[in-house]
């Protein structure tokens, strides 16, 4: 979707890719061999996709997580990435938003306008498309699939939107760990910089790590 609402795919490119390869997992291989993709693109493409998809997985609100083993994509191989590598980012993309402002459950919930008094900074033209699309019925996943972008990018916005004031953030339907500010309320004022904690102390949801060892463990079983 990233590759076609992004102009780098045409729509009937994408069709041809699927159609010709069906299920069996090689639309990637068939974009990079007809030279409508880089093996370069396919990775960043790849790994864009891999990471967004684990932290929302794997962080705050995901819910009950499974594993299916022998499961493969329709995209084909591209770049075998171990576990320790996908609980590394995903800490890292969680501690990286939190720097922002350390409200996970902004990443989930439906976006809700507010209006930020006048300290609030300006808004970007990248963060004002988000904004016109915040209804309190999207989410920030929704808003990303609808402008074509990737979702933690989308994530950052979201983050910062909300640290300024103009989106508001929810409350947690359960008590945040300790040392976490409350949310700040509804009303239109700008809420205050979040503590500093230190880099080490950034609240972010662990990641399943018997999840993770059980991946680890399949994709040893197929080396």
């Amino acid at each position: 979707m990233l590759l076609t609402t992004g102009g780098r795919l045409t729509a009937d490119s994408w069709r041809e890719a699927v159609g010709r390869t069906g299920p069996d997992g090689g639309v990637g291989r068939f974009l990079v061999d007809s030279g409508r993709l880089s093996d370069a693109e396919l990775e960043i493409c790849h790994l864009g996709a891999l990471f967004d998809a684990a932290y929302f997985a794997l962080g705050h609100g995901s819910g009950p997580r499974g594993f299916q083993r022998g499961a493969a994509h329709w995209l084909g191989p591209v770049r075998a990435v171990g576990a320790v590598a996908v609980e590394r980012e995903t800490r890292r993309r969680g501690k990286l938003l939190d720097s922002l402002w350390p409200y996970p459950q902004v990443d989930t919930e439906p976006v809700v306008l507010r209006s930020p008094d006048g300290r609030a900074p300006a808004v970007t033209s990248r963060q004002r498309a988000v904004l016109a699309l915040a209804d309190g019925v999207r989410t920030p996943a929704r808003i990303a699939r609808e402008l074509g972008r990737p979702a933690f990018h989308t994530l950052i916005d979201i983050r910062r939107l909300a640290a300024a004031g103009h989106i508001a953030t929810p409350r947690p339907a359960r008590p945040g760990p300790p040392g976490r500010p409350d949310p700040p309320g509804r009303s239109g004022a700008c809420a205050p910089p979040a503590p500093d904690r230190g880099p080490a102390a950034a609240a972010f949801t662990d990641p399943d790590i018997d999840l993770l060892r059980r991946l680890r463990d399949a994709l040893e079983a197929t080396l």
